[in-house]
C-alpha cells in the first residue's frame, strides 16, 4: 500500500511540472495527491498494529477527503477572479459563460 500511495504521490508530483495551467497542476495535486496522502496513511496505521493509530490514521483520511476538493475549488475560483489565464490547450471556459448570464 505504500508503494501504491507512493505512486499516486509521483503522479501528483509529475502532473505539477508536466500540466500547462494553474488548473489543471491543480486538479492533479487535489486528485492524485489526496489519494496518494490516504494510501500512505491506512498502511501506516495497518503497519502499526495499534487501533489508536489506526483510528487517527483513518480520520486524517477523512479529513482530507473532505478537504482537499473544497480548497482545490476555492484556489481555482480565486485564481480565476484574480485573472490567471487558462491555457491555450483548455477547451471550455464555463466560468465567463457564468459571468455573462450573471450580468443580465
Amino acid at each position: 500500500m505504500i508503494i501504491i500511495g507512493a505512486a499516486f504521490s509521483l503522479i501528483a508530483a509529475l502532473g505539477l511540472v508536466r500540466f500547462p495551467d494553474v488548473y489543471t497542476r491543480m486538479h492533479a495535486a487535489s486528485k492524485a495527491g489526496t489519494l496518494g496522502s490516504g494510501v500512505v496513511l491506512i498502511a501506516l496505521g495497518i503497519y502499526s498494529d495499534d487501533i489508536g493509530t489506526l483510528s487517527r490514521s483513518i480520520a486524517g483520511v477523512i479529513f482530507f477527503l473532505l478537504t482537499a476538493p473544497i480548497s482545490a475549488h476555492l484556489l481555482a475560483k480565486a485564481s480565476y477572479a484574480v485573472g490567471y489565464r487558462m491555457s491555450d490547450l483548455s477547451v471550455a471556459d464555463e466560468m465567463k459563460a457564468n459571468e455573462s448570464n450573471s450580468e443580465l
